[in-house]
């Protein structure tokens, strides 16, 4: 009997002491303890993520994998097998459940190491957001005063679902929900019992208990958790069984992208970067580009279609590396230094056939290569010519040479990465929204954005910007300027520049619009050197081009100004949209982690797209697509200002139609509209190729070339790289649109004209044609027509030495 009170005033007496212990602990911890309250507001990192206008995933930037989730989206079955496997008490102590602790303590004391640490759900969360993972008594005091104050303040519900948004749970994963998006690749309520159990095993050890990494122990873990829960009573015994005869099946899922546009990515995150600083990659920031997912993907298959093409074009250069000399089995792990590009995967040559190759892929699998898809491999030489054409396989490979392949309805196809460039950009003309960008080739080979880092000199697509210049300086299309040689001479020098057409050939007098279409280049000089080069610089300035990128000579009208194919693009949305300026944007607007706007794009608007009831106050009504209920906005319009004539820039349209349906740019005919404009332009010697080209939807640039400038290739123009490219992008974008060319303005007339004069024709006029004039500037009929008149811009009637204003 003595014994038992003495035992009973033992425990009493630790018991209490251990009372007056914690109680000491708080009263000389507790001003150092953070705020429970904190917890209500804390901030979880999460990534950002940029998005396609219609809410397809671009990319993810972030170090931490996160999507936070409420308890009330927490399937059941999850916090049955979290609370078994962790805290089964949880629902019923106070933060701190003394049975875990004293386990905890007798381990200490066998062992002289800490084996556990007694934790509850409450003290993991205590932990996670305020300490660190530092095993002390000190720690582990302040972990469990913590668990007691949040105990108090919190619900249990709202502990849980700290916790499962907090922990980390290997692979870059932290919260259960990027657990089930990296493990299996759907959302945590789309999981079976078994995958939920699984999930729920990690916390203990991210690493040792990794289905990826050591799938057999996971399965372990899982198997326990699953019993304790058949023991607690939260799953009966059929589910338990069907639960454990389900296989291990997590397989990696990275933050897979759903539409490939890793230049727009690259846009977006430096844009972000700059407006929020390093925020931007943890704050939860979700990124609505302007980027439409169908047009980029038609921008991306048709840039490598035509770089591959043209790069089959000139031959084949050879194998990128050979292991001939390597044992066999050493190669897949040897391809695993290749990376894919834009579809194309390294590939060893096993074997040499007849009419076939087998290759070897890095997943060790071989695959078979028809002779057909290697016919085009003449060997390289230059960008001028190739070697002989191969008759049978063994004339292009050999075993062990490492290859590429590309697939194409489910074969294998012989192809290699291009060296060659190009770039694409596509515009809405009415409010500069960028439809589809692409840099390069593949993203992978090179992160150099050439759609807006590129300055290259554009060629003949620019002179459509000092026709334009022209015709608001009094010029018509009618007009006639003679194409005929000039010599420039600088004057006390002997330097020379004669200047010639791209087949050293010359018509004479020539109308304006003919000019543009044959792409004269004596016409547009004789066009600069009548206007001025101070009234064309700063009149095409206006259209958003630098003046110090525009060349203070008269080589500005064959194109040797240096602009990168965005700012073409920009140009050209002048002449689609009626005359006005337009400032390119990419974000439309950004979200923060609650869904709410935080910016929002307020681009300039094209007036006639707009119009509104001049006694009303313009307004624009927006709608969120995204992240809740439509976001309803009134505010004025922000008009873009005019920078051309209206008619200018339709009769500019009336001109570069014709140069696709009579000029360079025929190729487009294929597309069978007739709303579309456009010009090639090709650089001397062909080092750079381009086509742009619009109707009143879209306005579209590319360029192709070497990022070292090199020539192309003989026969190689802007009509052979460039235009394929163009014409594939948007052949596809525009298929089944209806056609829509810019609106006629006021203040025009349509008359019939005499091609040799250029003057009004009469009724029995031969080959006369119909143009269209500005009011004021229609011609004067043909019975005014004097012998010996020249129409303006033709000061020179014949080949003739002009002072050298080029150097």
């Amino acid at each position: 009997m003595r014994f038992l009170k003495f035992l009973l005033w033992s425990c009493a007496t630790l018991f209490f002491g251990l009372l007056l212990c914690l109680s000491g602990a708080f009263l000389y911890l507790s001003p150092s303890l953070p705020s429970v309250d904190a917890l209500r507001s804390i901030q979880l990192q999460i990534p950002l993520r940029v998005y396609s206008s219609d809410d397809k995933l671009i990319a993810e930037f972030g170090e931490m994998r996160r999507s936070p989730i409420r308890f009330e989206d927490i399937p059941p079955d999850f916090i049955d097998a979290l609370l078994s496997a962790e805290d089964d008490n949880f629902a019923n102590h106070y933060g701190v459940d003394v049975k875990s602790l004293m386990r905890a303590a007798t381990q200490l004391l066998k062992t002289g190491q800490i084996q556990t640490g007694g934790s509850t759900i409450t003290m993991q969360v205590a932990k996670n957001y305020f300490l660190t993972s530092e095993r002390s008594f000190s720690r582990k005091i302040n972990e469990i005063l913590l668990a007691l104050q949040i105990e108090r303040e919190l619900s249990k519900n709202e502990i849980l679902e700290l916790y499962v948004n907090k922990i980390y749970l290997g692979n870059r994963a932290y919260g259960i929900e990027a657990a089930a998006q990296v493990y299996y690749g759907k959302s945590i309520d789309q999981l079976s019992l078994a995958q939920l159990a699984m999930i729920a095993g990690l916390p203990k050890a991210p690493s040792s208990f990794n289905p990826l990494v050591n799938p057999a122990r996971s399965k372990e873990r899982r198997d326990w958790i699953l019993t304790r829960m058949q023991r607690l009573g939260k799953i009966d015994e059929t589910r338990y069984q069907q639960a454990l005869a389900e296989p291990v099946d997590a397989t990696y899922h990275g933050a897979t992208p759903e539409l490939d546009a890793a230049y727009i990515a690259e846009m977006a995150r430096a844009d972000m970067v700059g407006r929020f600083g390093s925020e931007a990659y943890t704050d939860g920031y979700r990124v609505y580009t302007t980027i439409d997912s169908r047009r980029q993907e038609a921008a991306n298959q048709a840039l490598q279609k035509g770089l591959i093409e043209y790069d089959q074009r000139h031959g084949y250069r050879g194998p990128e590396a050979r292991l001939g000399e390597l044992p066999r089995e050493q190669w897949p792990g040897k391809l695993a230094g290749f990376r894919s590009l834009s579809g194309m995967h390294a590939a060893v040559v096993s074997a040499v056939a007849a009419d076939h190759i087998q290759v070897l892929t890095r997943d060790g699998n071989e695959h078979r290569v028809a002779w057909d898809s290697m016919k085009w491999a003449r060997p390289h030489l230059n960008s001028n010519s190739m070697g002989p054409r191969p008759q049978r396989p063994a004339d292009v490979v050999k075993s062990g040479d490492v290859v590429r392949i590309r697939w194409q309805q489910e074969q294998p196809l012989f192809s290699q990465v291009p060296q060659a460039q190009a770039a694409i950009v596509a515009l809405a003309p009415g409010n500069g929204a960028i439809q589809a960008l692409t840099g390069g080739f593949s993203f992978g080979q090179s992160n150099y954005n050439r759609a807006i880092q590129a300055k290259r000199q554009p060629g003949s697509s620019f002179k459509p910007f000092v026709y334009a210049a022209a015709l608001d300086a009094g010029f018509t299309a009618a007009s006639l300027v003679n194409d005929s040689p000039i010599v420039f001479v600088e004057e006390g020098m002997d330097r020379v520049w004669r200047p010639k057409n791209d087949n050293n050939t010359f018509l004479g007098p020539i109308r304006m619009r003919e000019a543009l279409y044959k792409s004269r280049n004596l016409v547009s000089i004789r066009l600069l050197q009548t206007i001025g080069i101070d009234y064309a610089i700063k009149y095409i300035s206006r259209f958003g081009f630098a003046p110090q990128d525009l060349p203070r000579n008269l080589s500005l009208a064959l194109g040797t100004a240096t602009l990168t194919p965005m700012e073409i693009a920009t140009g050209w949305s002048t002449f689609a949209n009626g005359g006005y300026k337009i400032e390119p944007y990419l974000i439309q607007r950004v979200e923060d982690r609650q869904g709410q706007v935080v910016f929002e794009a307020d681009p300039r608007q094209v007036p006639p797209a707009y119009a509104t009831d001049e006694d009303e106050e313009p307004v624009i009504t927006t709608f969120a697509q995204i992240g809740g209920a439509p976001l309803e906005e009134h505010r004025p319009v922000r008009h873009a200002e005019q920078v051309i004539d209206e008619r200018t820039a339709y009769i500019m349209t009336s001109m570069l139609q014709d140069v696709i349906t009579r000029g360079t740019g025929r190729r487009a005919l294929t597309l069978g509209r007739s709303d579309l404009a456009g010009k090639t332009g090709t650089t001397n010697d062909s080092i750079d190729s381009w086509f742009s080209g619009y109707n009143a939807d879209l306005v579209t640039t590319v360029w192709a070339g070497f990022d070292q400038p090199q020539s192309l290739g003989r026969n190689e123009y802007g009509g052979t790289v460039a235009l394929p490219i163009w014409i594939d992008f948007m052949g596809s974008v525009l298929k089944g649109q209806p056609e829509h060319l810019p609106a006629e303005p006021a203040g025009l007339l349509t008359l019939r004209v005499d091609p040799v004069s250029g003057r009004a024709a009469t009724a029995n006029t031969p080959d006369a044609y119909y143009e269209v004039f500005k009011s004021e500037d229609s011609p004067p009929p043909m019975s005014e027509f004097e012998p010996g008149y020249q129409a303006p811009g033709s000061p020179l009637p014949s080949s003739e030495e002009a002072p050298l204003d080029l150097f």
